[in-house]
């Protein structure tokens, strides 16, 4: 038919004393509000009040004693909470309305079926069952389901509720996002870490600590800062150097080598190494820090520019060139030569043998040049030693 006023429908009510089906579907019924009063027959028990114009209003005006009540199709968006109780109220049809969530029980105290299909719920709230402990039956399905953590409690409860949910799991799907549309809800997984803020945070913040933790270990176990405050000095000694001699940008070989070494073994060089090297056919200069490192400079800058006047650097290894500061520093820098230009300029004499276990951390370049560059040894037999003399020629001949 054609009825428009659900207040004036339950007026007609009012007198039948008998009724207790009413079927008002398929009209254009709407309410409007609390200035409209309603009446309807104490007797009446079921309702069908389907395909009409109704809005959230309606709960204002519907009959006290009312058992079932069919309100599919209209335009409800909530269930207000203000509502006058129905306590008979058993089944609740709201399908196909604009409903967002689920609606609690406190106007419905005795409901046992409720039909909220083919609405907007996104995330139904995962307290209707503990809000709603009479419901028997609930059909939720065919909503454009927002498969998030949120929605990770309402499926949970499904299995807790023990078939309580009508058409599970075929009607209920993931609508958003993109990448999981039709996924069904029961083959929707999220972990608790991804879900749960604080525990997720609580990770997150042990992670970081426990990274630290290995980075500060590993700075302190191959002495980074030391390389970092090494780097520092090169660079600001290059820096210094292009700013007073900038016409002098590409360096001018001095010496055939630069003699690295521990004071400890200088008796060595000096009653050894250097006269055998600068006496002699093929004279070879050396490049030797007591008479060669400028007065007024930093040590640091004179180390490098040694080694940068040097076409080779030779290291005279023994447990005491371990255990200078000075030589790892010469060592650092004549490896970093080694690097940037892609030469082969590092000579390496074992004077004595090293013990691995004498060698520190941060000595990991030694080690790595130990185990990957031939070296000379010094021999103890004297009748190898003018073999070792022309091979060490051989290793540093070039014409300057």
């Amino acid at each position: 038919n054609k009825f428009e006023s659900l207040s004036k429908v339950s007026f007609m009510t009012s007198r039948m004393k008998s009724l207790k089906y009413l079927d008002i579907s398929s009209n254009l019924l709407s309410h409007g509000g609390a200035d409209m009063q309603c009446q309807w027959a104490e007797s009446l028990t079921e309702l069908d009040l389907s395909s009409n114009q109704l809005m959230d209003a309606v709960f204002e005006c519907l009959p006290v004693n009312i058992k079932k009540l069919n309100l599919q199709n209209n335009h409800i968006t909530s269930v207000p909470k203000g509502m006058a109780e129905l306590k008979s109220l058993k089944e609740l049809n709201l399908a196909s309305n604009r409903l967002a969530d689920l609606p609690g029980c406190s106007g419905f105290t005795s409901l046992e079926f409720l039909n909220i299909e083919m609405n907007s719920v996104l995330t139904p709230s995962a307290v209707f069952f503990q809000s709603c402990p009479r419901v028997r039956e609930l059909q939720a399905g065919h909503n454009p389901f927002k498969c998030s953590c949120e929605l990770r409690d309402f499926i949970h409860l499904e299995r807790l509720s023990g078939g309580k949910l009508f058409g599970w799991p075929a009607a209920y799907v993931c609508e958003y996002p993109e990448d999981l549309q039709g996924t069904q809800l029961k083959d929707f997984h999220l972990t608790e870490l991804a879900c749960n803020t604080v525990l997720l945070l609580v990770t997150a913040l042990l992670l970081m600590l426990v990274l630290v933790a290995v980075v500060a270990f590993l700075c302190i176990y191959l002495d980074v800062l030391w390389y970092v405050r090494m780097t520092w000095q090169w660079t600001q000694a290059k820096r210094r150097a292009w700013h007073s001699h900038p016409e002098e940008q590409e360096t001018i070989l001095q010496f055939h080598a630069f003699i690295s070494y521990s004071e400890r073994d200088s008796l060595w060089v000096k009653n050894e190494l250097i006269p055998n090297l600068e006496k002699g056919e093929g004279c070879v200069q050396l490049c030797q820090h007591e008479r060669n490192f400028i007065p007024g400079k930093s040590i640091v800058e004179n180390i490098i520019n040694c080694i940068e006047k040097s076409y080779k650097s030779i290291f005279v290894l023994s447990p005491n060139f371990v255990q200078s500061e000075w030589c790892h520093y010469e060592l650092y820098f004549a490896h970093h030569k080694l690097f940037s230009e892609n030469s082969n300029s590092l000579i390496l004499i074992l004077l004595e043998p090293i013990p691995p276990y004498i060698i520190p951390a941060r000595y990991h370049k030694l080690k790595a040049l130990m185990a990957k560059r031939t070296y000379l040894e010094w021999p103890k037999e004297r009748s190898k030693r003018a073999l070792f003399w022309a091979n060490l020629r051989a290793a540093i001949s070039i014409n300057l």
